[in-house]
């Protein structure tokens, strides 16, 4: 399928007939499938959205500003205020589609004034300009054949969407009814409709007149209790997301509690007291310090000195004992010459002897020291040894310790006192603490009507399995024909193998799902190392991550971006698995996205999203450098402005671009 024009009169801001040229372009290979459209908040993005829808779908239309209001105060609603009341409202969609495997344009038309018949717009429809009435009668049924309901959110989305897909851990209830509606899980609930159908006609045809009135007062009190079981799920997936986002809330309050000082006020009581703790204990540090001071390790100033001093002591000592050596043995040597001369060895024997002894008592006293300036003695010399080897040494290692355990505990007094600047005051800590407050109590209000609601769930469907068995049993004693029996026997098998058919179905359409998902997040976060590969859950289509070691990657390890990414990703795998042809048109496309994460979609995703892109950007979205990049790509096919004059109350749209050069 492909969009080709799209014509709006008199349609919400858009005055007068307005037509707009959606074509992509080929140009021999390549191929051009952007079409933007720029426009600033307010200036009519999401009403070409709605109008896209409106044509397609009428009062199905999911569109922006209907609400819950009727249809027909909605087409009233969309009127452009200006618009004379003879004047016509009207929105046009021409498109392509192959029909028959032949190439054919539809124009379908949807027209009404203030004053409407039967409370509906008028449908026109043709075929190659020519009208089709057939085609009109059956539109609701034959749109699905075109472009399904079900899915047209993955293919028709906004910024916003993308946004709450990727805060909340399961997709909100509009993308899980286009998932199943996808992945043909619908088909398997239908069919178990018809037949529990089937089975009350066979009920009905075979019952006698006096056990009909009891058929139908259990089928009327079974179709009443479907109904509110219905009703209870659907309060329990709206209960899902509320509690979620208020789950988010909660998260975001106490992070805005720590990062805002709530927390360091809190525990000021406890800081201050730790603050104190570690005053003591460094004044304590500088007593000993003091202590130390006052003992040896003043004389490691002078080391080098009283090591020289010690030297020159044992030198001394030395010298004392070498002196008191020598004179004794001057001593003997003089007793020996008077012994010698009473022997009469003669005068030259007796010079011989006493040259050698006044020799030798020369050499060893060559090296005696000459001067004796400390005096120290041994007592004094072993005192200043002990001090120099043992008390000094070890008081300096204390007071590097010491040392070090100064600064240690100064830099905790630091932190502490860096801690307590950055606590909130008195009357800001009040009011965070009653935000942290106030989100806890929504959460476990939300919590207690989500539990209420899962029991009254579970409590229905007990109620509607109790009272089908109550009809399967009556049936059973009321019907006896062959034939109806075997339908309803047979029916209840089937309705068993639907439930398996529909489990297996779902996790074969699941795999190829995450392939594709996975695929589309890799490509588009260009980070091949973070996840490996991206797992559905069958029972709410949450998705988990997993690195290449096949480890949980917890999402809230994703930056916001990264979520975005993520969430776009699925939207994509999901477009693709559809296996349909179809346009993609997105509003707000970039409006919460940080630059680097922008670029991978304006390099990776706008181009080959589809064979037909619409972008509805403001200026601050897809500004120059964007703009640059995907006209380098060669991407977009076309530009419009949609320009809205305040003053006149409506847009007009004109060819071109916020920037066109």
């Amino acid at each position: 399928m492909i969009f080709l024009e799209l014509t709006l009169q008199n349609f919400g801001p858009y005055r007068g007939k307005q037509v707009i040229n959606l074509r992509p372009q080929m140009t021999g290979e390549t191929v051009s499938p952007i079409v933007l459209l720029g426009g600033m908040n307010g200036g009519g993005k999401t009403t070409l959205m709605d109008a896209m829808r409106l044509v397609f779908y009428g009062a199905r239309a999911q569109c922006s500003t209907r609400g819950n209001i009727a249809y027909p105060d909605f087409l009233k609603q969309a009127i452009n205020k200006h618009t004379p009341p003879h004047e016509m409202t009207c929105v046009e969609l021409l498109f392509e589609h192959i029909l028959e495997n032949k190439q054919v344009e539809f124009r379908i038309q949807r027209r009404w004034n203030r004053h409407l018949k039967n409370g509906k717009d008028t449908l026109g429809i043709l075929i190659d300009d020519w009208p089709d009435k057939g085609l009109v009668e059956t539109w609701d049924e034959r749109v699905e054949d075109f472009f399904p309901l079900g899915i047209s959110n993955l293919f028709l989305f906004d910024g916003e969407q993308v946004k709450e897909l990727a805060e909340l851990d399961s997709p909100p209830s509009t993308v899980i009814q286009a998932i199943q509606s996808l992945l043909g899980l619908e088909l398997a609930e239908r069919l178990s409709v018809d037949l529990n159908i089937l089975v009350s006609r066979k009920r009905k045809e075979l019952a006698e007149v006096s056990e009909l009135a009891t058929l139908e007062a259990i089928e009327s009190k079974l179709n009443e209790q479907i109904a509110d079981w219905e009703e209870a799920k659907l309060q329990v997936v709206r209960l899902d997301t509320e509690l979620q986002k208020a789950h988010k809330r909660e998260i975001d309050t106490r992070d805005k509690f720590r990062t805002e000082g709530g927390k360091v006020a809190q525990e000021r009581d406890q800081i201050e007291r730790q603050l104190r703790e570690e005053q003591e204990r460094l004044n304590e540090k500088r007593d000993r310090l003091r202590e130390m001071a006052a003992a040896w390790l003043p004389l490691a100033l002078i080391q080098p000195l009283l090591e020289r001093g010690k030297v020159q002591g044992e030198k001394e000592i030395r010298e004392k004992k070498a002196r008191i050596a020598r004179e004794v043995v001057a001593e003997r040597d003089r007793r020996l010459l008077e012994y010698l001369k009473t022997l009469d060895l003669g005068d030259i024997s007796l010079d011989k002897v006493r040259s050698f002894l006044e020799s030798e008592s020369s050499t060893s006293s060559d090296d005696s020291l000459q001067d004796f300036w400390l005096d120290m003695d041994e007592i004094t010399l072993g005192q200043l040894t002990s001090v120099l080897e043992h008390q000094l040494p070890n008081q300096i290692s204390q007071t590097k310790s010491f040392k070090n355990e100064l600064i240690g505990i100064q830099e905790t007094i630091v932190a502490k006192e860096r801690q307590l600047n950055v606590a909130a005051p008195p009357e800001v800590y009040e009011e965070l603490l009653q935000a942290v407050s106030d989100a806890g109590a929504d959460v476990a209000k939300v919590k207690r009507d989500y539990d209420q609601a899962i029991i009254k769930r579970d409590r229905y469907e007990a109620m509607v399995e109790k009272t089908k068995k109550e009809l399967s049993e009556y049936s059973q004693v009321t019907i006896d024909r062959k034939n109806a029996n075997h339908i309803i026997q047979t029916s209840e098998r089937v309705q068993k193998t639907l439930v398996q058919f529909r489990e297996k179905l779902t996790l074969r359409k699941l795999n190829k799902l995450e392939i594709e998902v996975t695929e589309c997040f890799r490509y588009l976060l260009h980070k091949s190392d973070l996840v490996h590969r991206v797992v559905i859950a069958t029972q709410d289509f949450s998705l988990s991550l997993y690195d290449p070691q096949g480890q949980p990657v917890p999402k809230h390890r994703l930056s916001a971006g990264e979520k975005q990414l993520l969430a776009i990703a699925f939207l994509w795998g999901l477009a693709r698995v559809s296996g349909r042809q179809l346009p993609i048109a997105i509003d707000t496309p970039l409006g919460r996205l940080d630059s680097s994460h922008r670029y991978n979609l304006i390099e990776r995703y706008f181009p080959s999203a589809s064979h037909q892109v619409i972008l509805l950007s403001t200026d601050t979205e897809i500004g120059e450098p964007e703009l640059k990049s995907l006209r380098q790509q060669e991407a977009i096919a076309r530009e419009y402005l949609l320009k809205y004059d305040p003053k006149q109350g409506h847009t007009t749209i004109v060819p071109g671009y916020f920037i066109n050069s």
